[in-house]
């Protein structure tokens, strides 16, 4: 084994925040229109997310908590896009997918209130893609998702809002891939 690839693999497991891996979910799907079908990705906004554009996403859970990662390919090029996991599974219809999963629920819904709409509460995985249109982003949280609780990650319109009143905010549901979060 060569020196760099030596160091690169010593260099990814210090950098691994999820100490003691217990396992995740690891989900890769083409985002397609809306049918019938159930399907593990659908897009609403070909334009923004074509069909045939790919999605993985990653879960790592540990004894320090949740770390998940998003890459998308073939996206509109040099855009920013909100992302956030949801509550419900992925349907025919954008609001399928209900509220943002939050560790702790915020009683008032939907939840603009930054205490309870923030990324140390809910999963944020915004990103901005490249001139091919790719992206990618990560985020952990301390925290694992209750069972059943978290089904989805929805692409959102824009990044996401923080301010009172707007925070959590990310416009339209562009596309929705299912995830079974453990």
């Amino acid at each position: 084994m060569s020196f760099a690839v030596s160091l690169l693999a010593a260099s990814m497991a210090v950098l691994s925040p999820m100490g003691g891996a217990h396992g995740g979910a690891d989900v890769s799907a083409v985002f397609a229109a809306p049918s019938g079908d159930v399907l593990r990705a659908v897009t609403f906004d070909e334009a923004a997310v074509p069909a045939g554009a790919r999605v993985t996403v990653t879960e790592r859970t540990g004894q320090d908590g949740t770390r998940i990662h998003l890459r998308l390919r073939g996206v509109q090029p040099g855009r920013t896009f909100g992302a956030h996991v949801h509550m419900n599974p992925c349907g025919t219809r954008p609001e399928d997918s209900g509220a943002h999963y939050q560790h702790v629920k915020d009683p008032e819904q939907p939840s603009t209130d930054p205490e309870y709409a923030n990324p140390r509460n809910e999963v944020w995985l915004d990103f901005t893609t490249d001139r091919q249109g790719d992206g990618a982003s990560s985020a952990s949280v301390d925290w694992r998702f209750r069972s059943g609780g978290a089904r989805s990650v929805v692409i959102h319109e824009h990044a996401t809002e923080t301010a009172p009143g707007r925070a959590g905010m990310a416009g339209a549901r562009l596309a929705c891939v299912n995830v079974p979060f453990k």
